[in-house]
């Protein structure tokens, strides 16, 4: 009869006991992900990771338990830090992101909150965060103080210096090796999407001087952070498990202390953002909520269940009853098509005011223009006609009359749909949210709230 303990068995195993016999807490970490053995005959590096399951090449089982070990507890704090997803996001953000870069100062950081223990063993030639600042941007900075300050993303865009050149300059973005000289990044089949290749983004670029030493250090490592299987993820999903990363990371370090596979807290713990999505909503839903109206033909209920009186038969004063608002809540959408707005965004901008205006059957006035009104239109619950807009992208935008016109409407609240690059004279009584592209997050807003799209 087979051991029923055999099912959970994995290549791996004898490492993680290893991990949770010195520091239970922060090696229990690899407890919380997904383990998948690879074949025999597949070219991967020893174990690579999607951001939620580990990937094991039969390179694995040769290394000593000490090696194992290192390799997991590597791989699973690139999970817990949330890497893959990061790098995901930040080539959605950029439009151009280098892998092996990125994997490179992930890596950096990696290594480096791992460097100070004695009971696993890093490959040699591991890359250091300290290291890698002093090579490539010369700053000398002891380890401890460069994890307090570097993330990844912004370790990621100093050191990416890369510049347009000549296809198939030296500079290129290569093959990356793996550790058994094998391409990492198509070594599994277990349902991760297919990337475009690295040229697809970046099209011809040469590496500058930081990113050429940086490709340099790292040229021994592999490329171990692969294409997620479930890149569509919704964004309230991503963000709940970025705090559930965060809060565990956090809870095991405090319980190991000194045993602590983290050398120190990073400052590349995963941040927890709302999605814009759930502001939108949850602003949008306050600012229409229906407020009911006095009602002075009849009174409250507790004043009839008084019978009018309190006490000692002391007249209650008169108190008047509520009844459902009879007024429709309205919302107004101010739409600069002087900016430039992707077709995604603007795709999933109307999908959710959509359904805003259809669940609380709130009116909508769409208000559309640059330095003047162009279009006005009055739109049903649910129907928005935002999909059809056209964005000229030239510049020169005034708010003034775009604001004085929506308040022509008297509308509860408004959305300005912008990049906001320009005036506003006017400043309406009502609840005004700038709905801006994430590469104007900087900008500043004349009044109201800024909410950034990405």
């Amino acid at each position: 009869m087979p051991d029923p303990g055999a099912l959970h068995e994995h290549r791996g195993t004898r490492a993680i006991q290893r991990m949770v016999e010195f520091a239970p807490s922060t090696g229990g970490l690899a407890l919380w992900v997904r383990h998948q053995e690879l074949p025999a005959d597949t070219h991967a590096p020893p174990v690579m990771t999607d951001g939620a399951t580990l990937f094991y090449g039969a390179g694995f089982e040769a290394l000593s338990t000490p090696e194992q070990a290192g390799l997991i507890a590597h791989e699973v704090l690139h999970i817990a830090l949330r890497h893959p997803a990061r790098f995901a996001a930040l080539r959605a953000q950029l439009g151009d992101a280098d892998r092996q870069l990125f994997t490179i100062c992930a890596d950096a950081i990696v290594n480096s909150a791992l460097a100070h223990l004695r009971w696993l063993q890093l490959p040699s030639g591991s890359i250091t965060l300290d290291r890698l600042l002093a090579e490539t941007l010369s700053l000398h900075e002891p380890a401890e103080k460069s994890l307090l300050e570097w993330d990844v993303e912004r370790l990621y865009r100093a050191i990416d210096d890369r510049r347009a050149g000549m296809q198939g300059g030296a500079g290129r973005t290569a093959r990356p090796q793996s550790r058994g000289g094998a391409d990492g990044r198509n070594a599994h089949s277990s349902g991760s999407r297919e990337e475009p290749s690295e040229s697809a983004h970046t099209g011809a670029r040469e590496d500058g001087p930081r990113a050429a030493r940086a490709r340099a250090l790292g040229a021994r490592a592999a490329v171990d952070l692969i294409a997620g299987s479930n890149p569509d993820q919704a964004p309230e999903h991503e963000a709940e498990e970025a705090r559930e990363w965060s809060e565990r990371l956090l809870r095991a370090h405090a319980g190991d202390g000194a045993h602590s596979m983290l050398r120190t807290l990073l400052a590349d713990l995963p941040r927890t953002r709302t999605p814009w999505e759930q502001v939108l909503r949850t602003q949008l839903t306050r600012g229409l909520a229906r407020s009911p109206d006095l009602s002075w033909s009849r009174p409250t209920r507790s004043y009839l269940a008084n019978q009018g009186r309190a006490g000692a038969h002391h007249r209650m004063p008169w108190e008047p009853g509520v009844m459902p608002s009879k007024s429709v809540p309205r919302l107004v959408v101010i739409v600069d098509v002087s900016g430039s707005i992707e077709d995604s965004l603007l795709e999933r901008f109307a999908r959710e005011i959509e359904a805003i205006t259809r669940r609380l059957e709130a009116g909508l006035v769409l208000v559309m223009g640059d330095d003047r009104v162009q279009r006005v239109a009055q739109c049903e619950p649910g129907r928005s006609e935002l999909r059809g807009i056209e964005f000229k992208g030239r510049g020169g935008t005034d708010f003034t009359p775009l604001l004085e016109e929506a308040d022509r409407h008297r509308p509860d609240i408004g959305v300005v749909l912008t990049d906001l690059q320009g005036p506003a004279r006017f400043r309406p009584r009502w609840p005004v949210l700038w709905a801006v592209p994430e590469a104007f997050a900087h900008a500043a807003q004349p009044f109201g709230r800024k909410l950034t799209l990405s």
